[in-house]
């Protein structure tokens, strides 16, 4: 009965035959703990280790040395990155994997201790209110510099190199972060972008930036190798808050992604209390109940994923796949889990930003002959 499990059923994705419905969320693990910011031999082994996803997609990757943000996390800028990122890849095929890396730039989310003391660039000079995480702990974030039209055309070059860069490295394709509170998402959102030239004002300038980028990678990139994450779910908290504007900025880009023959687009549900809100009827599986007609591809869900909410979303016809994320953490063999309707262990969240393989590597397959206490 459970190879019935419509999550363990194969998926046509583009020019993609994927295993099963079961996708590797993106995840920030910190483990590039070295100056160049490579991945290492342990980042070989933690992505190979879950190859058995149908679709794994990669922690956030910067797509430059202007896009850093987050302690200990690995770029896709350098020959050297380009390099110890193909040992991760050609472990993922060897695997039978399919693997797309995201790309990521955090703009004001970001805070000066990265860039020598300098405020990281950003749509406009609007601190985001939230906080940073440096590598000598969480910090409050500052007044970002405003991009010029210079640093805006760099940046939309910097995302089509790094997608090029990813190729390169042998990736089957790559995802543009959109979402949450990182630059994209700041140019979408008009209360971090109150620029009054062609990239600010309207919801059309305000998603030009996206459009660009995508634009730009697709020249460099087969598009039908390109993901997109984006949506209305935010944290709700800094400048992050959602309105009615939100609503319909999402569902313009969404409209206008319909334009591109994607990989896919990666849709997370809500991440905060919404009720009362003007975003109250997207809490839960509302999100994918609206969001569903107006997209024609391939639809992943996000955020607070089960076996039994992942099968039901698909067998209601609500999404294509359903991407888990700390779940993946201390199940690599998460499929295999979800076919015997073996236990789900939990991860140790004290240990999902620290260096080594402790919290990392060493959670174990499935055994039904281990008796956990």
């Amino acid at each position: 009965m459970n190879e019935t499990q419509p999550l363990l059923q194969p998926y046509r994705m583009g020019e993609y035959q994927l295993a099963n419905r079961v996708v590797m969320a993106p995840l920030t693990r910190s483990r590039a703990t070295n100056p160049d910011l490579v991945p290492t031999e342990l980042h070989v082994q933690y992505y190979a280790q879950r190859a058995t996803a149908g679709l794994i997609i990669t922690e956030g990757t910067w797509v430059s040395r202007d896009a850093i943000g987050w302690h200990d996390v690995p770029g896709i800028y350098t020959d050297a990155q380009v390099h110890a990122w193909s040992a991760v890849t050609d472990a993922v095929h060897r695997a039978g994997g399919v693997i797309f890396m995201q790309l990521w730039h955090t703009g004001s989310s970001s805070h000066p201790d990265f860039f020598d003391g300098t405020a990281p660039l950003a749509p406009s000079a609007v601190n985001p209110g939230l906080p940073s995480p440096t590598p000598s702990g969480n910090k409050p974030t500052v007044t970002p510099r405003t991009m010029t039209r210079h640093d805006v055309r760099t940046t939309i070059d910097d995302f089509a190199s790094a997608a090029s860069n990813a190729m390169r490295a042998g990736f089957d394709g790559v995802q543009l972060q959109a979402g949450f509170n990182y630059l994209i998402s700041q140019f979408l959102n008009p209360r971090t972008n109150v620029r009054t030239d062609a990239y600010g004002g309207s919801i059309e300038n305000r998603a030009r930036f996206l459009f660009d980028v995508l634009d730009a990678v697709g020249e460099r990139v087969d598009i039908g190798r390109v993901g997109v994450k984006a949506g209305p779910a935010w944290g709700e908290r800094g400048e992050f808050i959602s309105s009615a504007d939100t609503l319909e900025t999402s569902e313009y880009v969404v409209d206008r992604l319909n334009d591109y023959p994607l990989a896919h687009w990666l849709l997370m549900g809500a991440m905060a209390d919404l009720s009362g809100g003007p975003l109250a009827d997207l809490q839960d599986d509302g999100m994918f109940r609206h969001f569903r007609p107006r997209y024609r591809g391939t639809l992943i869900a996000n955020v607070g994923m089960t076996r039994q909410r992942g099968n039901q979303l698909i067998t209601d016809g609500l999404v294509d796949l359903a991407a888990f994320g700390e779940t993946f953490i201390a199940n690599p063999d998460l499929p295999a889990r979800f076919a015997t309707l073996a236990p789900i262990a939990r991860s140790d969240h004290s240990l999902h930003y620290t260096p080594g393989p402790h919290g990392y590597t060493d959670y174990q397959p499935y055994d039904p002959t281990v008796v956990v206490p």
